[in-house]
Formats: C-alpha cells, structure tokens, sequence
C-alpha cells in the first residue's frame, strides 16, 4: 500500500452524472492508491455539479461553478490543501484551454484525447507544457495494457525480427443508427465539429488504433492513403475509415476504425509480422499475447505477476497471479501510477515516462488532419508532416 501521506489531490473538470469516463477515471486512480478527489467543476448543470461532488464525499465549497472559478480559487488555497493535479474529462473543444490555463497556474493535467480541436492548438499547448515545468499527460488508456508492453519488447528485441506488416483495426457498432438523434449527448457532441473537431470516427479510437501501431512495432506512420465516409443520413463526421499506411523504417500496414459495424464491442487488435514471426493482442482477451514464430507452433502469452518469460515492463504493470483478469481499469490505473512517480519523485523534465503525453497529442493530432486531407485531395500518398516524424516513443523510453 502506498502511504496516506503521499497522496495526491486530484481534481476533475467534466464528469458529472452520467459520465462513463470520469467514473472510469476516478477508479483507476483509486486502484492505483496514491490520488484522492478533492474539488471539482463536474456540469455546467448547477444541481447535476453539486450532486455529483455530494456523492463523491466532497464539500460544497470545492464544487465550483466552472473550470475558471476552480483554477483561481484553488490556486488561492494554501500550499498543503490546493488541488495538484487536474484531469480533464470535458468534450475535445475545451481541452486544450483548459490544459494551458491549468500548467499556467502551476497544476499537474491528466487530460482525455485528443490534446485539442486542430494542430495549431497543439502546438500551443507544447509550448505551455515546455515552459510550465509541469507534467502533462494523456489518456490513450490502451498503451497502459501490460501485454501491450510485452508485444513492444518482443519486436524491438528481434523475436519477429524485421518488421514487415502492421494490421491495427478497431472497430465498434454504438453508432450504427442514429442515437444522437435519439437523445444520446455522448453521440451529440461527437458528430458537432465545433466541440469534436475535424474528425468523428478517426479521432475518437482511429488515434487509439494509430497510438498502438506506432507503439508497438517502434516506429512512426509516415504516409498514409485514407477513405473516410459517414453511413448514417445527417451526421457531420465520419464514422467509418480505412487506410493503407507506410513506416519509416520499411514496414507497410493497414488502419481500420468504424463506429458502425453493427454488433461490435470494442475489439481493437494489432498484428505485426517481421520476418520471423508475428505477433497479435486483442483488447478483448487482453491477458493473452499470440506469438507465431515461423516454421515452429504457435504459443500464447498469459499475463500474471511472476510469469519468468515477461519482460520487465510488462511485468511490473500486472498486479494479479495469472488466471486473474485484469482488464481496461488496471491499463489506466498503471497511466496513473506512472504519473504518480513523475509527479512524486519530481523528474527533472517533467514528463511521466511511461505516460503518453504532448508529443503523443502531436502525432495524433497530425495524423487526424492529414488523413482528412488526403481523403479529401487528389494525392495517393500523403506524408505526415515531417518535423514530427519519428517522436512517437519519445514519451516511453
């Protein structure tokens, strides 16, 4: 158990009633053991801010009316009470102001994805992170799997050998019919442009597919060919997109990410293949690990605290003897942890190895607006821009 004493203040904005990825939020840093809940700006609803901080055990005086009276009048509060750490669970259009103002007032961010609405915002926000002598994290809760960990160690210590073929898919039906339409706010707001950005389907889990392929084979996504389309009469943004992709190291690929096949949960799956093996996760059956080697049986990993076989990474994620599910609150309470030891130990540069961070948010940021322009244009090919290539594992060690 980690001491009492130790703990960090966390505050929320976003997450009132209702919230699945708030209350996921706020159990992973409780698995974690070293954050407590202290204010929050939960709804621009009054009765649905004050009745979720109620619920959560806080005091009425830390349930602030907005994002902007929560930052000044806790950054009033003395040193050993005020808030540390603030996550942001708001629509995409508010986080990167939110993020900038809070580093700016000397907060910790745990923010959700995208960083922001468009590229030039993240930009900013590196700036801000730069100067701010703070950590600043991002929720791509998948990269906080341990087998995740697992796959990255075996490829870049040669156990497939050279990587060839990257397929990354993650595909959902929640969106198959009309639900915003039907009254569904978490829908709502991810088919207005104004609150979502560019992007729908592509920047929702197509980032969340994009993040893992890098991660795992170790290196970036330079070109891409992408298709982009909407199934359902009225909505904004795309729900379905497929892309064949290039890597700077030689490897070539193909993305998938729909939110209308019909009957889907959320199966994102990686395979890499080198030329000696391959490899495949599946988000749904996350405990397990495939590995093909050529020419011999193939073989499951199983994840467990203990098992000699794992690499260091992955096993100092696990918390559960093997046989014991540990599933996607375990894969954000270890983004957590992370961050807890960057903003515990103080790191000299402020970022939470381990954690995807400002320059994840740059990558997927660039990968959203050049696969919708390359979508939209004439070319075959279209390259992600240059000067963030190859800082996709910067963040990770």
């Amino acid at each position: 158990m980690h001491s009492a004493a130790k703990k960090i203040r966390m505050g929320f904005v976003g997450g009132g009633e209702g919230s699945f990825i708030a209350r996921a939020h706020r159990q992973a840093a409780g698995l974690d053991g070293r954050f407590e809940l202290v204010c929050g700006a939960f709804s621009r609803d009054r009765q649905n801010n004050q009745r979720t901080g109620a619920t959560l055990g806080l005091a009425a005086d830390r349930c602030y009316d907005d994002w902007r009276a929560l930052l000044t009048r806790e950054a009033a509060l003395p040193a050993e009470q005020r808030m540390q750490l603030l996550v942001v669970v708001t629509p995409n259009h508010l986080h990167a102001p939110i993020a900038s103002q809070a580093l700016s007032d000397g907060f910790h961010v745990f923010s959700e994805k995208p960083a922001a609405l468009n590229l030039a915002q993240v930009q900013g926000l590196h700036s801000v992170v730069a100067s701010s002598k703070r950590v600043y994290a991002l929720a791509h809760t998948y990269l906080g799997y341990a087998m995740v960990w697992q796959a990255r160690e075996m490829v870049a210590s040669g156990v497939i050998g050279r990587v060839r073929k990257v397929f990354v898919e993650y595909p959902q039906g929640w969106l198959s019919t009309d639900v915003a339409g039907q009254g569904n706010k978490q829908a709502g707001w991810r088919d207005d442009p104004a609150q979502s950005g560019i992007g729908g389907c592509i920047g929702d889990i197509g980032t969340h597919a994009f993040s893992l392929a890098e991660f795992v084979a170790g290196q970036s996504i330079q070109f891409i060919s992408a298709m982009l389309g909407s199934h359902v009469a009225g909505r904004q943004l795309d729900d379905d997109v497929a892309m064949l992709f290039k890597m700077t190291e030689g490897a070539s690929g193909v993305l998938l990410a729909s939110q209308v096949c019909a009957g889907e949960e959320n199966p994102l799956k990686i395979r890499v293949y080198g030329d000696k093996g391959g490899l495949e996760w599946r988000q749904e059956q996350p405990a397990s690990l495939i590995h093909r080697p050529l020419n011999e049986p193939m073989r499951i990993l199983r994840s467990g605290v203990g098992q000699p076989w794992l690499c260091a990474d992955a096993s100092r994620r696990m918390r559960l003897p093997a046989g014991h599910p540990e599933g996607y609150l375990e894969a954000m309470a270890n983004l957590y942890g992370d961050l807890a030891e960057a903003i515990l130990g103080g790191t000299e540069d402020h970022q939470a190895p381990g954690v995807p961070g400002i320059e994840t948010g740059l990558r997927g940021m660039a990968f959203i607006e050049t696969a919708i322009a390359n979508h939209l244009g004439n070319e075959k090919w279209s390259e992600i821009p240059g000067q963030l290539t190859g800082v996709a594992n910067h963040e990770h060690g």
